[in-house]
């Protein structure tokens, strides 16, 4: 483009500024409205400084150097509700509206036509980076006002299952901003990607936590059976587990509950093979886990008869004793679990009595036995 062009266009393109606004406002119905407030003056700066730098560019080198009005366009855009699509059609009739008052111009009737060619490509080539700046803008403030929600959401998480629970008002503030509603019931789910998987639970709000995620699902009246049903579909492949389902105000012992099972889960401990379980059917494996010392200190004293044996005998006699204490004592259905005859298993008790004494007929005793099995896997006596 020669270096003149720009200088000689400028004083013809006076009144262009007022011809594009009053364009769009006619062909874009979003902007029928008068040209008051934030939206007059962002539209007329929008316009002005477009053709203006648009007129500095012609015959020159050089990029756009600054984009700013437009992204704040895009922004302005979001923050009112609207989507792009209006503000692209403005675009696009003021590039009409320009082009041809161009064409009607002095200064281009003095131009050949090959370099009205490159007029056209440079003016349609300028509003698509105009047009992208944009387009950048509503894209920042998409990402930021969610950004801004999911911490609403994830303080809201804190607070639900915060121990001692929050005032009712505090509460009601937190949900309110956070743009959820309280159920009647709620539960907590610990599971890895929390916010994508409350994503796909409606009624649910999450936060990624460390170190493991965290989301507060909403229990809506429906049948256990197909809520849970849901709550398994949006967890996927993903280990998880899940509290019981309590009144918002007892969240904390939801997922109390849930995250004192997540280390067991996930080492495999509770129901391996199984992505989802919940946390409420393994209440001995928590109390144990809660105190390890403790269950380790039972088991090595309520097992001490087993580790004198020999090897072998030792072996035996631990399958054998799972398998009475299972069947409560029942000698068909032991023999059964262990595939041999009832009176193989008469034989192993009686040497099992003769190591433990009366402790086989003793209810505490024979409790105690069978926690203290629960505390070690089959084969591995502490």
């Amino acid at each position: 483009m020669p270096n003149w062009v720009g200088a000689a266009l400028r004083p013809e393109l006076a009144g262009t500024v007022d011809e594009i606004i009053a364009a769009v406002r006619a062909e874009v119905p979003e902007y029928a409205r008068p040209l008051t407030g934030r939206f007059g003056s962002r539209i007329t700066e929008g316009v002005s400084v477009a053709l203006g730098q648009f007129v500095d560019l012609l015959g020159r080198d050089e990029a756009l150097a600054d984009a700013s009005v437009y992204r704040a366009l895009g922004q302005l855009e979001h923050r009112e509700g609207r989507t792009l699509a209006a503000l692209q059609s403005a675009y696009q009739v003021g590039t009409r509206t320009l082009w041809r008052q161009l064409g009607s111009s002095t200064t281009a009737r003095r131009l050949p036509p090959e370099v009205i060619f490159i007029l056209a490509e440079a003016l349609f080539g300028y509003i698509e980076e105009l047009s992208a700046a944009s387009v950048a803008g509503w894209a920042d403030e998409e990402a930021s006002q969610a950004g801004s929600m999911q911490a609403r959401r994830h303080a809201l998480v804190e607070l639900l299952t915060r121990r001692p629970p929050p005032a009712p008002a505090e509460l009601e503030r937190a949900t309110a901003a956070a743009g959820w509603r309280l159920p009647p019931r709620v539960a907590a789910l610990v599971v890895e990607d929390a916010v994508a998987v409350a994503a796909r639970l409606p009624g649910a709000v999450g936060a990624d936590l460390d170190p493991v995620g965290l989301v507060v699902t909403a229990g809506r009246g429906e049948a256990d059976a197909r809520w849970l049903e849901r709550v398994r579909a949006a967890v996927g492949e993903r280990k998880a587990v899940l509290g019981p389902l309590v009144e918002p105000g007892e969240a904390y012992r939801s997922a109390g509950l849930a995250q004192a099972a997540w280390p067991l889960h996930a080492s495999g401990r509770l129901d391996a093979g199984t992505t989802l379980v919940r946390a409420d059917e393994h209440l001995l494996a928590l109390l144990l886990a809660a105190a390890p010392e403790l269950a380790a200190a039972l088991a090595r004293r309520a097992l001490a008869p087993l580790r004198a044996l020999p090897t072998g005998a030792a072996a035996r006699g631990e399958e054998t004793l799972r398998a009475w204490l299972d069947a409560h004592g029942d000698i068909t259905a032991t023999a059964a679990a262990l595939h041999v005859h009832p009176q193989t298993v008469r034989y192993r008790l009686a040497g099992l009595r003769e190591a433990f004494g009366d402790a086989l007929d003793d209810p505490v005793a024979r409790l105690e036995l069978a926690v203290a099995l629960r505390t070690c896997t089959p084969g591995d006596l502490p």
